[in-house]
């Protein structure tokens, strides 16, 4: 799949013009803001508009949302005018097709990963989005799709090959970074709880260090 010289790095739940500066200062292609009310990382349109600007013309904004109305995408699309929407949630392909339609924009679709079987689920959405994140399936009795700081076996994305940019995403930190990228060789990848000291609270310096542990091995764009 990815090259190591042109990895995607995507900061994902940001709250904060501080950490949102972080991620811009440290190189990352893509931030996200979170829109699903029982994430800790839930944020409000009109307060992810002002941090959009923050990054317009130096990283691509994703407007991630979990199986969203059209009322509420209306709503994210228009304050915060996002270059991308992430669909996090059990959106169908048919569904995926409106949403495009509607809103004119390139969408990344999540997939929930644990076995091979599951990547197989992942190839008829190659015709309708422009993206796959691969994430780890979420414990039992989570409440959350994504954000739950476990990881799959990436080595089920050693042969994969896919038609479009694949994002890798779950349990990645400073710590690990290096060998996922190595084992699953995706196009990107994508952090939240993984630069926090706590479930929605981004630490700068872990930031720092993580987009520091990417410079080994690649060229952040």
């Amino acid at each position: 799949m990815g090259n190591m010289a042109n990895l995607d790095v995507k900061i994902c739940g940001l709250k904060t013009p501080e950490a949102v500066h972080a991620a811009l200062d440290g190189g990352a292609s893509h931030i996200g803001f979170i829109f699903f009310t029982k994430s800790p990382r839930n944020i409000e349109p009109q307060k992810a508009a002002v941090l959009r600007k923050i990054a317009r013309n130096r990283a691509s904004t994703v407007a991630v949302s979990v199986d969203a109305t059209n009322d509420t995408l209306d709503k994210i699309v228009e304050m915060v005018e996002p270059d991308m929407l992430q669909l996090h949630g059990s959106e169908s392909i048919e569904r995926i097709g409106e949403i495009k339609r509607r809103f004119k924009l390139p969408v990344m679709k999540a997939i929930a990963i644990r076995e091979a079987t599951d990547l197989e689920k992942a190839m008829p959405y190659q015709d309708v989005v422009e993206r796959l994140l691969f994430d780890a399936k979420p414990p039992k009795g989570a409440d959350l799709p994504g954000g739950n700081g476990v990881s799959f076996d990436w080595s089920l994305l050693a042969d994969f090959t896919a038609e479009i940019p694949v994002m890798l995403s779950g349990g990645l930190g400073r710590d690990n970074i290096v060998e996922a990228v190595r084992i699953a060789r995706p196009d990107g990848v994508d952090i939240s709880s993984g630069v926090e000291t706590s479930p929605g609270v981004k630490d700068i310096a872990l930031i720092e260090d993580f987009m520091g542990e990417l410079s080994r091995i690649s060229r952040v764009k």
